[in-house]
């Protein structure tokens, strides 16, 4: 039996349309037609016009390619054409009127991974679709301000090897990947549902001077593999591009971790909620998985602005609930005594 479309997933979502699913569909139909002309430009390489060039600081302070805002302008030009009121980009200060009338909000990361354009590795887009609330036309943020948990649909793109888009309309978490022969997405796995427990973890280890206590003692119990009060060995994984990190633990498990620590500016982390954080924590939870802040579902967080940033931890259910017990009760880790690894609980 050939494997479905991604027209077809559409058109089943669809059901008896309404005008907020129909929206859905309409933009995710426009989202596919920009990233593939995204990935043209991108398999172009340094050979193309829009590549690895810097301009200054976006909204965030984060240092702008020239590519990021290539792709931010190819996205925002095909929402012009979909049932889209607002569009939010990390790349601009405030969120872009298109239509009031319309019954969707968008907020998009349109590349992530930027830093890494240069280096061949796998990039993407982000994205998080949201309702209109509100009057968009006199607060255009505040419809971007609502918790996690009133998606309607979140996905993402990553330029790898394949150009493949994770979705989630609410109803699991679904894979498709371009067929260039057929010229269409092509549903390549359905329902991915993430394993429960995991003996692989992500985390920049380069900043492990910085990180609080919880966050050492966890990563130090992973390391002591067999001898230590895991009883088992890890192994760590580390691609600096969230969609390439998200994608393989969708692939095979796995924990992320990316926490708030000591150097200044990053207390409260460095992924933005709106449009970073809360579409992956959306896709993870739909295949079985979790995401918190280390302590809180990232989904149940109420935004206070559009470019906030915050800690984040997903991946394997249970892994995910142990790092959050190394915050708030560490003690109650059976396996674990203060003195049996080489960091004391209360180290001095």
């Amino acid at each position: 039996m050939p494997a479905a479309t991604l027209d077809a997933f559409l058109n089943s979502y669809l059901g008896r349309p309404d005008e907020l699913r129909s929206a859905v569909v309409a933009t995710v139909r426009q989202l596919t037609q920009a990233a593939t002309k995204i990935r043209n430009t991108i398999n172009q390489g340094v050979l193309g016009t829009a590549f690895a060039g810097t301009r200054g600081a976006n909204a965030d302070g984060d240092i702008q390619k020239d590519l990021d805002i290539f792709a931010d302008d190819i996205f925002l030009d095909a929402m012009r054409h979909a049932p889209v009121a607002l569009y939010a980009s990390e790349e601009l200060e405030q969120p872009v009127l298109l239509d009031s009338q319309a019954p969707l909000a968008i907020a998009i990361d349109p590349l992530d991974g930027s830093s890494n354009i240069d280096t061949n590795v796998s990039i993407g887009t982000i994205f998080s679709l949201l309702p209109a609330t509100g009057a968009p036309d006199v607060n255009p943020t505040a419809a971007f301000l609502q918790p996690g948990v009133n998606q309607l649909g979140a996905g993402f793109f990553i330029y790898g090897p394949q150009l493949a888009l994770v979705l989630s309309l609410g109803s699991g978490t679904h894979v498709f990947v371009l067929s260039t022969r057929l010229g269409t997405f092509v549903q390549a796995y359905e329902s991915r549902i993430i394993p429960q427990r995991t003996q692989e973890f992500a985390i920049n280890a380069a900043n492990y001077r910085h990180w609080d206590e919880a966050v050492r003692l966890y990563i130090d119990d992973c390391l002591e593999g067999t001898e230590g009060p895991r009883g088992k060995d890890f192994n760590m994984r580390w691609i600096a591009s969230l969609v390439a990190d998200c994608y393989r633990i969708l692939m095979r498990g796995g924990v992320f971790l990316y926490p708030g620590d000591k150097r200044k500016g990053y207390r409260q982390g460095r992924l933005r909620l709106v449009y970073e954080a809360n579409p992956i924590a959306f896709l993870v939870e739909q295949a079985a998985g979790a995401a918190t802040d280390t302590i809180t579902r990232i989904l149940e967080i109420e935004p206070e602005s559009l470019h906030q940033r915050v800690p984040m931890v997903f991946g394997s259910a249970r892994e995910v609930a142990r790092i959050t017990r190394y915050h708030i009760e560490p003690s109650a880790i059976g396996e674990r005594a203060p003195l049996f690894s080489r960091r004391g609980l209360f180290r001095a």
